[in-house]
């Protein structure tokens, strides 16, 4: 079959792009292998959050009791958390289905093959476009360490309907960070073993302790700079070695979830056609276009920002080149966020970053204990740091540990997308009591200089 654009992968980045496509008046096919919504929906963002959520309940019922409320018999049943996640996961599918029927799409089902630049095999079947858009993810990455197998991924840990009594998660990102958490409030004893000298390392460092030494002190042993050499069976489950200063350590576990990252998915033919394939993933440039000129990669395959948000973003700056538009979208300014609890959020450089850079700025720090609504909230455990150039007044960064540190990371987004400066953050007026309050009182730290 012909067609304007084939699109290889059905997550976020490729079916918002197919639809997008085809209601621009594209022909449009969108090849996908599994299910429509890709890891994002089926294994990764969507269903997390599900059991985050869940988790989060649990935890603010206990919390309630020790406040005096009645809340009867606490009961924790992780089945039906993941049945809830399932219904989720289910529910944004089937929405994903209608919205590309409803555009007139094209999906074909089936691991695809580049072919040439122009032509992609499915299940034998040859199908052309003018354009081809590499969308395929990533997949998770494992260490090179005897025992490596042994160790269940998040897709493993997805599946389950029942939890362990105890695990060992390798890996302190957000991956882990965030099935740490869900896991010790469903009362699974939980050690992380993190090789950096820091949880979450591209987070700013002292909000990345902050929220270490909370989860500490609610029961979750985090090991840092510690390197883990070897997973064995035990009687117990597992025994978990590693290297932490200069010394030989390990821990036993049921069971260990290997949580070091992900690794891009490479469709078959795609450098025999000419794509070339770097440390990190395809090489694109500023339109996320290849070595050929016709095909772009987007999303997590090329490895530039492994965030569902930042591969839709990168499929619209792809079609708005290949249809010959403007596309005013700063990929600089992505937000992230850590649905831990409290969460963790940030957007733009760290102070660390500025510094190598030799950008001068002024770091105001607030903190959630004095903000009203976290206050009432029961959620005083928080902190926000602003990164204003000091030359400009413009924002640079901004990095939170606290209650919906992922919502109010928004507003500073769209200010260091707009270029606005820090009085202009200071000078709106914000409501009462609300937890952006944090964020308008370090902007003014700024601007009452």
């Amino acid at each position: 079959m012909e067609f304007d654009l084939i699109i290889i992968g059905a997550g976020p980045g490729g079916y918002e792009m197919a639809a997008e496509a085809a209601h621009q008046g594209m022909n449009v096919a969108l090849v996908e292998r599994d299910k429509l919504g890709g890891t994002c929906l089926n294994r990764g963002c969507i269903p997390t959050k599900a059991l985050c959520r869940n988790a989060e309940v649990v935890a603010t019922m206990r919390e309630a009791a020790r406040w005096g409320v009645n809340t009867g018999d606490i009961a924790v049943d992780y089945a039906a958390a993941a049945a809830r996640k399932d219904e989720v996961v289910d529910q944004l599918r089937n929405g994903v289905e209608m919205l590309l029927n409803s555009a007139s799409v094209t999906i074909i089902n089936g691991e695809a093959r580049l072919v040439d630049a122009h032509t992609v095999e499915v299940a034998g079947a040859l199908h052309t476009a003018q354009h081809i858009v590499i969308a395929t993810g990533s997949q998770p990455r494992g260490l090179p360490i005897p025992g490596a197998e042994l160790a269940m991924t998040s897709d493993d840990l997805l599946a389950m309907t029942a939890l362990p009594q105890s695990i060992v998660v390798v890996g302190g990102g957000v991956i882990g960070m965030e099935f740490a958490v869900i896991m010790h409030n469903y009362g699974v004893k939980v050690t992380v073993v993190e090789f950096c000298k820091e949880i979450l390392p591209p987070f700013d460092a002292d909000v990345a302790k902050r929220l270490r030494k909370l989860l500490s002190k609610r029961g979750i042993d985090v090991v840092t700079q510690a390197g883990v050499t070897a997973i064995e069976p035990s009687d117990q489950g597992f025994v978990v070695r590693y290297d932490s200063k200069g010394k030989s350590r390990e821990v036993v576990a049921e069971r260990v979830l290997m949580a070091v990252g992900r690794a891009p998915v490479i469709p078959a033919g795609a450098q025999e056609v000419g794509v070339v394939v770097g440390r990190r993933g395809i090489e694109v440039d500023e339109h996320m276009c290849t070595a050929v000129p016709n095909i772009y990669a987007i999303g997590d395959v090329n490895g530039h920002c492994m965030l569902a948000h930042a591969a839709t973003a990168q499929g619209r700056v792809a079609l708005a080149h290949m249809r010959g538009q403007a596309c005013s979208i700063n990929l600089d300014v992505v937000p992230s966020a850590v649905f831990t609890t409290p969460e963790l959020a940030m957007v733009g450089l760290t102070e660390d970053q500025c510094e190598q850079r030799g950008i001068e700025v002024d770091v105001p720090e607030t903190f959630f204990r004095s903000n009203g609504k976290a206050l009432a909230m029961g959620e005083p455990d928080g902190l926000l740091k602003l990164i204003v150039n000091r030359a400009t007044g413009c924002v640079e960064g901004c990095h939170i540990c606290g209650a919906h540190a992922a919502d109010i990371i928004q507003e500073v987004a769209l200010a260091m997308s707009a270029g606005l400066t820090a009085e202009a953050l200071a000078t709106t007026i914000h409501g009462h009591p609300t937890l952006t309050e944090v964020l308008q009182q370090a902007a003014l730290q700024v601007a009452s200089k």
